[in-house]
């Protein structure tokens, strides 16, 4: 029996119209109203029973020291604590590095950064168990800290062995190129800055198993470490992700450990196990992107055409490998961008440093090498007197020819792009009046100058470790017509969700809302690969079209032997089946139909990506399926008497193929736009002398807000359908278009070259602080930007307290106490007994006024 809902339109209404919300169409995202309205339901929203336990850690204090000893008497003691685990109580496996050893759950002996897990406080509630946790009395034997890129490479301290890629004879190229140019860029870190901290809820259950609700990208990689620090097979642990409010790499791997100390503990004490990071302690004891020191060395002609290409790229990883191999990788594999290498020799190496290990963020290193390109490609243009635009689009890559690491260059549109974008922006005309503009503002003395630039996208989509290419899913159809597709792929509010509904959907010609995406379990689809590298609707995608593929053609053989025509002439069309000329059936009378046969309704899906392969030994093969492309053109307005920059436009074309949903890729475009800028412009992670994150909190970390936003902002498709065989010929988009916004950065660079003649390149770091583009405009102009006074070396030693390696403590010089801080009374004055106006003390007046004097 069927029973038709009424949430949904009447076969008899839908056989008046094609499907709602087709593929193409701009369906909204699944979870819109529910996020608007707050309802949406996260880990930390779940209701969870009174005897919920709750945890928090005790962090390390130190970037490199032997841990002597740890009293944990007065953490035990403390209200409202059950337990206190450290690690001589982990009962089995205690790394949990996600591809090479080197992830201890706690500190056995040897801590390595700052925030490193010492020990992991058990209480009836979150407060208790933050508050016990400071209570713990520690001991540290200091031990030498390697802080920076230059000193682990000084050292030759590396997580992974240094990795490199050539082509053609490089040193012969840039011996005999006519120009020859060097430089580097220094690039920081970027916090993730989810809105959703990391945080995770384990049920044990009561076969001796256990469920995991977990924040996590990779819900079957957090399986598998709970069942193996547990000492549980893997079938016996059951991961759960509905959503995350959002994870940009930062759940991929690190979501893990709080699983696996709740796991533990659940094991332990048989009750439901809560634990959540303040956002403080996220951003402490949680890796960011890599910061990068890049080097290169470039021989060109005088066309600026590149000859030969030496480069150095130096990613700083922290303190263990976690993804960092595959990450610098990636770094190399884009530090071409878009541009044709034809000798090249690229060095990537893994720096060790006492920090926290750092890991994916999106773009997974390929923003790093990117920019890296086009800050080469500024050089070049300034050195040689030529328009960076006119540069860039002489080194493009040409079809036919293959990058550096041999992968061919096929269906590359991206002159194109980049040519269209400039059309439409006029930019010829628009640089020459800047270039007037800026001429102007020098004679009339004004502090303002402009920059533009246009600058492109050339990103490899696919996992660089071949093994995660693949992807599962799970449909069931039932009898009322309604579909339920669950898959590999996570929703962190980038909209995957609704892009596999619209194919399932499309797959049958139905409706929308007829389809519905349950949350990603294990114990659904098993083995998942992380939703990362851009990859989750292209293979999430294609495994749901092959379930879904497997089904109709089970209906469709059905229904040609019980109707007896040709399968040929069955076709599945705006909610019906229409079985030849003899019958026309709604999907759900269909579907009852092949059920009341004994039809199956359910299938599996798969799908592997083909063509890649890379062959590391020889550093030579085709990583990615294909390129996501796109191009962006910003202008920006920069003060340079105080580095203070708006950014007055933006126009943006990016290629998504043949989109799903326009609207959906668009705010991806968008949002990764915005959050590049962020990295490039504004957020500036600070760490001090000792390997403390200065910069852990909202207060003290600049994320970009809508102010930010361009002033004029234009973001369009090109939407050319992608010669490879995706999932409807659509293009990734959830990576690329981070990269967009180094028109941005580019721009702020061209714009303080215009104070050399734009002939020379800056020296703009990234971010581009408006106290980096100050210094940057300073050292153009010839200025020293340390203030050039005498230091007052005896005030400052009288104010600081130096610690045992002759440091100030905190790197900050204290202020000096107020000249009443301590004595606050005046001295009697001689001769006085009584105060001229007793009764201001007993009745002051403080309507205009803090109070009388002698309260101060």
């Amino acid at each position: 029996m069927s029973h038709h809902s009424s949430l949904f339109d009447r076969y008899s209404t839908r056989r008046q119209r094609p499907p709602k919300d087709k593929i193409g169409s701009q369906a909204k995202h699944d979870s819109a109203v529910s996020h608007v309205m707050g309802t949406a339901t996260y880990v930390d929203d779940m209701l969870k029973p009174q005897n919920t336990l709750h945890l928090a850690i005790g962090k390390s204090a130190h970037a490199h020291a032997r841990v002597l000893s740890m009293d944990l008497s007065a953490v035990q003691a403390a209200d409202g604590v059950i337990d206190v685990i450290t690690f001589k109580d982990l009962p089995a496996k205690t790394d949990i590095g996600p591809v090479f050893d080197g992830d201890p759950l706690m500190v056995d002996q040897i801590t390595e950064y700052v925030g490193q897990t010492l020990f992991t406080v058990v209480a009836t509630s979150h407060r208790a168990a933050k508050k016990a946790a400071l209570k713990a009395i520690v001991e540290y034997e200091p031990l030498a800290a390697i802080l920076t890129i230059d000193e682990a490479l000084k050292q030759e301290q590396f997580v992974r062995p240094s990795h490199f890629m050539t082509r053609g004879d490089a040193q012969a190229e840039l011996e005999g190129a006519p120009i020859r140019i060097a430089g580097h860029i220094h690039m920081l870190g970027q916090e993730h800055f989810y809105l959703e901290g990391q945080v995770s809820y384990v049920v044990p259950c009561d076969d001796g198993g256990l469920e995991v609700y977990t924040s996590s990208q990779h819900p079957s990689e957090v399986q598998q470490l709970v069942a193996e620090v547990v000492d549980l097979p893997f079938h016996a642990v059951t991961t759960v992700v509905r959503r995350m409010g959002g994870g940009f790499g930062g759940k991929e791997t690190q979501a893990a450990a709080w699983a696996c100390l709740c796991g533990i503990v659940a094991k332990r004490h048989n009750v439901p196990v809560s634990m959540r990071l303040d956002r403080q302690d996220d951003m402490v004891v949680t890796g960011k992107r890599h910061e990068f020191a890049n080097r290169y060395e470039v021989g060109v002609n005088d066309a600026g055409q590149v000859l030969g290409v030496d480069m150095q790229l130096s990613g700083l990883c922290g303190y263990s490998p976690d993804l960092s191999d595959a990450i610098v990788d990636r770094a190399m594999f884009h530090c071409d961008n878009a541009y044709y290498y034809p000798a090249a020799q690229i060095a990537g190496h893994r720096c060790k440093t006492h920090t926290v290990s750092n890991t994916a963020y999106r773009g997974f290193g390929g923003p790093q090498g990117l920019l890296t390109a086009e800050y080469m490609m500024d050089d070049i243009a300034y050195s040689l007197g030529k328009d960076p635009l006119q540069v860039r689009l002489a080194n493009l890559y040409q079809n036919g020819q293959s990058t550096h690491y041999g992968q061919p260059i096929e269906h590359f549109d991206l002159a194109t792009i980049m040519q269209t974008l400039a059309d439409d922006n006029e930019y010829d005309q628009r640089r020459a009046q800047i270039t007037a503009a800026n001429q102007k503002a020098e004679a009339e003395g004004s502090d303002k100058r402009y920059g533009m630039a246009l600058t492109p996208v050339k990103f490899g989509i696919s996992f660089t470790v071949q093994m995660l290419n693949q992807a599962g899913a799970l449909v069931h159809i039932y009898t009322d017509g309604t579909i339920q597709i669950n898959h590999g792929g996570t929703e962190m509010g980038q909209g995957l969700y609704i892009k596999i509904a619209q194919i399932v959907a499309n797959e049958f010609d139905v409706d929308l809302d007829t389809v519905k995406v349950t949350a990603t379990r294990t114990d659904k689809v098993p083995n998942t690969s992380p939703t990362a590298a851009s990859s989750g609707t292209d293979i999430n995608g294609k495994a749901a079209q092959n379930a879904c593929i497997i089904i109709r053609e089970r209906l469709v053989e059905f229904a040609a032997e019980h109707f007896d025509v040709n399968a040929a002439d069955i076709k599945f069309e705006c909610n019906h089946v229409h079985i030849g000329d003899k019958e026309t059936l709604t999907f759900a009378e269909m579907v009852l139909l092949a059920y009341q046969h004994r039809v199956s309704l359910s299938s599996t899906g798969y799908y592997k990506t083909p063509k890649i392969f890379y062959d590391r030994s020889k550093a030579w093969g085709r990583p990615f399926f294909y390129f996501a492309l796109g191009a962006s053109c910003s202008e920006v307005e920069i003060d340079i008497l105080t580095g203070e920059y708006k950014v007055l436009r933006c126009d943006i074309l990016h290629d998504v193929g043949q989109s799903i949903n326009p609207a959906i890729d668009i705010g991806q475009i968008e949002g990764g736009f915005v959050q590049g800028m962020g990295w490039l412009t504004a957020e500036e992670l600070v760490w001090d002398k000792k390997g403390n994150l200065a910069s852990n909190g909202a207060a003290n970390y600049k994320i970009p807000t809508a102010h930010d936003l361009p002033k004029q902002w234009s973001v369009k498709l090109f939407e050319r359908k992608n010669e490879e065989q995706t999932i409807y010929n659509s293009k990734a988009v959830g990576e690329p278009p981070f990269m967009l916004a180094a028109s941005v950065w580019c721009a702020i660079n061209n714009a303080v070259a215009s104070l050399g003649g734009y002939q020379k390149n800056p020296e703009l770091t990234m971010p581009a602080t408006p106290e980096a583009v100050l210094k940057s405009v300073m050292r153009m102009q010839g200025q020293a930007w340390d203030i050039a006074v005498k230091t007052d070396t005896g005030t400052i030693a009288s104010l600081t307290v130096t610690n045992d390696d002759g440091g100030i403590d905190d790197d900050k010089v204290k202020p000096q106490q107020v000249a009443h801080g301590k004595d606050i009374n005046p001295p009697e004055v001689v001769g006085k007994l009584t105060d001229d106006q007793p009764e201001a003390i007993e009745n002051p007046n403080v309507s205009t006024a803090r109070g009388p004097a002698h309260s101060e």
